[in-house]
């Protein structure tokens, strides 16, 4: 599973009215999401923004911690942030996962909502542990990733907690506990 990319999307995504937005790019979504990441050996985490001054935030995270006091003070932070790519659109992630890897990525929707034909995270990492196509999982930002989003993509995961009565995770931790549940430990593995 050395092909797996991630993009937190904040263009397009939902506002609370069910229109589409541009979001903030946080500090702590760059960094604590680009740890998870390298735990978990994505090969590329992008921060999608449509936005000139937000995408300037990722630049300014990535100067300090990769070229300044940061890279020394905290080398294992700054071996994170390897990871992290910006991009303006979601066609520019795929354009650049296409040239990377020769072929273009099955997008993966994610989202806190029910909906139709949706994988369990079982059927998900079996695709994941036996497929040789890169895969691009999205995660949304704000009220989630609309449903123009949703019609690109190959392949949508269930909920986290779909029964739950409340189902408000911060991205940065359903990132974490979605990549645990595809690209955890193999529970075989952990019985020996």
């Amino acid at each position: 599973m050395n092909n797996i990319y991630l993009a937190l999307m904040h263009y397009p995504v939902l506002g609370r009215h069910a229109n589409i937005v541009s979001s903030a790019v946080t500090n702590l979504d760059v960094h604590d999401i680009s740890r998870t990441c390298r735990t978990y050996n994505i090969k590329g985490y992008y921060v999608v923004s449509n936005l000139p001054a937000q995408r300037e935030i990722v630049d300014n995270v990535l100067s300090y911690w990769l070229e300044e006091f940061g890279r020394e003070y905290n080398p294992s932070r700054s071996e994170a942030l390897t990871v992290v790519r910006k991009a303006s659109y979601l066609e520019d992630v795929i354009e650049d996962i296409e040239s990377v890897e020769g072929v273009r990525p099955h997008l993966v929707f994610t989202s806190a909502k029910r909906g139709p034909d949706r994988l369990s995270y079982g059927e998900m990492s079996g695709l994941l542990r036996t497929s040789e196509i890169p895969h691009l999982l999205l995660f949304g930002t704000s009220w989630g990733l609309p449903e123009e989003i949703l019609k690109l993509c190959k392949f949508a995961l269930e909920p986290i907690r779909a029964n739950s009565d409340f189902n408000h995770l911060s991205v940065r931790a359903a990132v974490a506990v979605i990549l645990d549940r595809l690209i955890g430990e193999d529970t075989e593995k952990r019985r020996d």
